[in-house]
């Protein structure tokens, strides 16, 4: 999943660091999912007026070239394992999930809650009357918290719909808009201002939670969740921002109840063993640090959907150098925070670093050291997915390796559909597609090759992950460039089409009206996906030879995958 998942995932392995050095300022973190659909029933692709082509009978196809490495030889004959969509769609509710588990346990070690958790488990202990009871209380304030969070999930949902929250990720407002959220809640984080929610609200609900029973216990929950808003506002903001992002139609709902889980089990856990509470650290200025660390990767993250954005309306802005310089800039000052060469208002005096500190450091000066060559090329495959594509990058070292230059030019001499839109920012170096399906499909039809349909997006970061660490490998280049007629499709760009190729869509009734409108309509109405990448391997007529491929990093796999398409097209041609 998702982007944000690998982004907290450290969050979860740095809580035990903070339980270990009590006074150390603590927590430093760094990634989407892939889909594929059905084929089309009888095998073909409805293409519309400038597809379908005559294939002639005199037209004669040569042998592709074969590998000379046995090994490799038998990784690219290996069996094709085809991505089921359901699976796919499990998967990114399941890392929308974790992101949410390690959310909320980031939200507990933050100083608006982190204090709470003795008087609360307290209440319980001793109020109760009775061990059972106490216990009993505990688990029904666990619950109440999850429903809270839950309805809030779902609340989003319903606000928005399902088919508004998958427009939201290719949307340039709402990047924009999320990306300036973001930024609203790193500043928060570092202290300029705290988010909280008006007093008079906030001390009516906690009067609800002494009337007793089961309402009392909801209302409990309910005051925990207001009165902490100033430090999980941030972190719930973002989950949602990303859930919803992701165009899932119970992603924000699922996030919660990852977020809500995570929260609530600490204060069950200590309930039914109070003598835990002795070994937690005690509260300091350990935990304001934890705050302004989750600020700037909530800064990190921004930029991020700032760089959707840029890429989406061409304002050029953040090429992939720029976005290493700020990445650079921001961890770095966050290593320099966490060895106390920076303070922040609220920090309290660092006479000396504690031991998971000084590792917690070492982490973040290594990430920026690791991100340095990128400024000149390097892939840097563990974040590629964040990182606007490498097309955008105006000084590569590595060039120099990906042979003859791209033409622009058609195989009758033509400059080639939408080339300056899309070549010199959206493909990665090496390679030389068609922008344009029908002029895609006549090339081939001339050179005798077969179409390899790679429907992408400007936003899409599964899809700058498989051009990073798949298509960069010298066998998936090589099948990529000598084997196929390449066809990049961008779903989501914002360019205006001319007046007299705007319709409206057979398929949805909508009207089209942009090049990326386009594209996903031929996508949705021929191989019923709206999910990138995919990958569609046709024929010269535009029937489809394989099922096709959503994204698929084992390099071997993928190759066999292209194999299969190339082996299809000689034995039906």
């Amino acid at each position: 999943m998702n982007s944000i998942r690998n982004f907290l995932i450290s969050l979860a392995l740095i809580i035990p660091l903070i339980v270990w050095g009590q006074e150390a300022d603590t927590l430093i973190s760094l990634d989407g999912i892939e889909f594929n659909e059905s084929p089309v029933e009888d095998g073909s692709a409805s293409t519309g007026e400038d597809t379908l082509l005559e294939v002639p009978d005199d037209l004669v196809f040569e042998d592709g070239a074969t590998s000379e490495d046995r090994e490799e030889e038998q990784a690219v004959d290996a069996p094709v394992q085809p991505v089921d969509a359901s699976e796919t769609e499990q998967q990114s509710l399941w890392g929308i999930f974790i992101a949410g588990l390690l959310g909320g346990f980031a939200a507990f070690i933050m100083p608006c809650i982190f204090p709470m958790v003795p008087l609360t488990v307290s209440f319980f202990t001793k109020k109760g009357g009775s061990r059972a009871r106490g216990i009993s209380q505990a688990l029904l304030y666990g619950l109440f918290i999850i429903v809270i969070y839950v309805a809030l999930g779902m609340l989003i949902t319903i606000a928005f719909g399902s088919d508004a929250l998958n427009a939201l990720s290719t949307n340039g407002i709402f990047n924009f808009l999320f990306f300036l959220i973001l930024v609203i809640f790193a500043a928060s984080f570092f202290g300029a201002f705290e988010l909280t929610l008006p007093s008079s609200f906030v001390n009516k609900i906690d009067a609800q939670s002494d009337r007793g029973g089961l309402l009392g216990l909801f209302f409990m929950a309910f005051s925990l969740a207001l009165v902490s808003f100033s430090c999980t506002g941030p972190i719930i903001g973002t989950l949602l921002v990303e859930a919803a992002s992701k165009g899932e139609r119970l992603g924000p709902a699922i996030g919660m109840l990852g977020f809500s889980i995570a929260l609530a089990i600490p204060f069950v856990l200590f309930a039914f063993f109070p003598s835990m509470l002795k070994s937690l650290p005690k509260s300091g200025g350990w935990l304001n640090s934890v705050k302004v660390v989750l600020g700037f990767l909530e800064l990190a993250l921004a930029l991020k959907f700032l760089s959707n954005v840029d890429l989406a309306y061409h304002w050029n802005w953040l090429d992939r150098e720029v976005f290493l310089a700020l990445w650079i800039a921001i961890f770095g000052l966050l290593g320099l925070y966490l060895i106390g060469k920076i303070r922040f208002a609220h920090d309290s005096p660092l006479p000396h670093l504690s031991v998971p500190r000084t590792m917690l450091a070492v982490i973040v000066f290594a990430f920026v050291v690791y991100m340095v060559p990128g400024m000149w090329g390097a892939p840097l495959k563990s974040i590629s997915a964040f990182l606007p594509p490498s097309a955008t990058q105006d000084f590569d070292l590595s060039t120099v390796s990906f042979g003859p230059a791209a033409t622009g030019t058609s195989s009758t001499g033509k400059q080639k559909k939408y080339y300056e839109i899309f070549h010199e920012r959206g493909t990665p170096k090496g390679f030389d597609p068609y922008y344009d399906y029908g002029e895609g499909l006549a090339a081939a039809k001339e050179l005798g090759k077969p179409v390899l349909i790679d429907f992408t997006g400007w936003n899409c970061v599964n899809c700058r992950k498989m051009e990073a660490n798949v298509w960069t490998d010298p066998k998936v280049a090589t099948l990529l460039r000598e084997e196929f007629v390449m066809v990049e499709l961008f779903v989501d760009d914002r360019t205006e089409l001319a007046a007299e190729e705007q319709y409206v869509s057979e398929y949805s009734g909508k009207k089209i009206n942009t090049i990326g409108k386009k594209n996903s309509d031929f996508q949705a109405s021929a191989f019923n996906s709206n999910s990138q990448p995919l990958y569609v391997i046709v024929d010269t007529g535009g029937n489809v030879l394989v099922p096709p491929s959503g994204a698929d990093y084992d390099v071997n796999s993928y190759a066999a995958y292209l194999q299969s398409g190339i082996d299809a097209s000689k034995g039906k041609l």
